[in-house]
């Protein structure tokens, strides 16, 4: 039982690391991406995404956090990114 435990935590161990090294790759990504592109590729992927001129800026951020929540994959630099290119675009 003791030698199970052990090979939970060292496979979990090896999990948050594997996870880490991935986070690094797609912090370069992001860094790299403009708000415009985040926008193309992750709203896009589920939806036509509504217009910039749909709504006005204190109503981006409502719409975003909601999505933000419901994508369960995109993250807060992302979001920031796509929030600020929308309210520049309408």
């Amino acid at each position: 039982m003791k030698n199970i435990k052990y090979i939970l935590v060292i496979g979990g161990l090896l999990i948050t690391f594997a996870a880490s090294l991935t986070n690094c790759a797609t912090s370069q990504a992001v860094t790299d991406a403009t708000g415009a592109s985040l926008w193309g590729e992750n709203c896009m992927r589920c939806h036509d995404a509504p217009s910039p001129a749909n709504y006005r800026d204190e109503h981006w951020d409502m719409v975003a956090m909601h999505m933000k929540v419901r994508s369960n994959g995109i993250t807060d630099e992302e979001m920031a990114k796509i929030v600020s290119f929308l309210k520049s675009a309408n």
